[in-house]
């Protein structure tokens, strides 16, 4: 998955630097011979399985700035979501500076059963649709889009992540992916879907894994 990441954020045009945040030695030398800047480790407070993101990366970014760098913005590409590719990347940027938003993040259209209109919460027996509404939208024509969060890129302003203390600001803006070819990887099932996922690639490029 490190690897995997490692190749599509160097291939990336928009990206000045790409650092791997890591306390882990092992991790820490994969990421070197992939091409990644290492030049820290994580503290072992910020590297458990429940940390927040948000303090993961204002630790990098305090640690960079220490050390004399300046950035507009920061990239986060989670290696759990590895499919992403450089042009995601690229383009996620670009809307950045285009759309003047906070951040931007990849999104995917939400199917039309599992529209917020269609959703219903549960309370003590009692089922209410997830937006306050009074009764659904009878037809799925009359549905308005909605979007999930695909997260295979995120990027964010440099000030509302330092300053403001948020990954996302008032103003976010949506890059949207197609889902086809995506897989986020929380479970076994996920990292076999991967595995098929990237076999199929090579396939059609005629490439190798390295």
């Amino acid at each position: 998955m490190l690897a995997w990441t490692a190749e599509a954020a160097l291939a990336a045009r928009r990206l000045t630097r790409v650092i791997l945040t890591t306390e882990d030695e092992e991790i820490a030398e994969l990421g070197r011979r992939w091409g990644l800047e290492v030049p820290f480790l994580r503290p072992g407070e910020l590297a458990g399985d429940r940390t927040p993101t948000l303090p993961v990366l204002q630790h990098a970014v305090a640690a960079m700035e220490q050390a004399g760098a300046r950035f507009d913005a920061v990239c986060l590409l989670q290696p759990t979501t590895p499919m992403r590719t450089a042009s995601d990347i690229d383009g996620c940027i670009e809307l950045l500076a285009r759309s003047g938003a906070d951040s931007v993040v990849t999104m995917s259209p939400v199917p039309a059963d599992f529209n917020p209109r269609w959703v219903y919460f549960e309370r003590d027996g009692i089922f209410r649709l997830s937006t306050g509404d009074a009764a659904p939208i009878p037809r799925r024509q009359e549905l308005p889009p909605a979007y999930h969060r695909e997260g295979s890129v995120y990027v964010t302003r440099r000030d509302v992540l330092m300053e403001a203390g948020s990954l996302y600001g008032n103003k976010l803006a949506g890059y949207l992916v197609d889902p086809e070819g995506r897989v986020n990887i929380d479970t076994p099932a996920d990292w076999e879907r991967a595995e098929a996922l990237i076999k199929r690639t090579f396939a059609e490029t005629g490439n190798t894994p390295r």
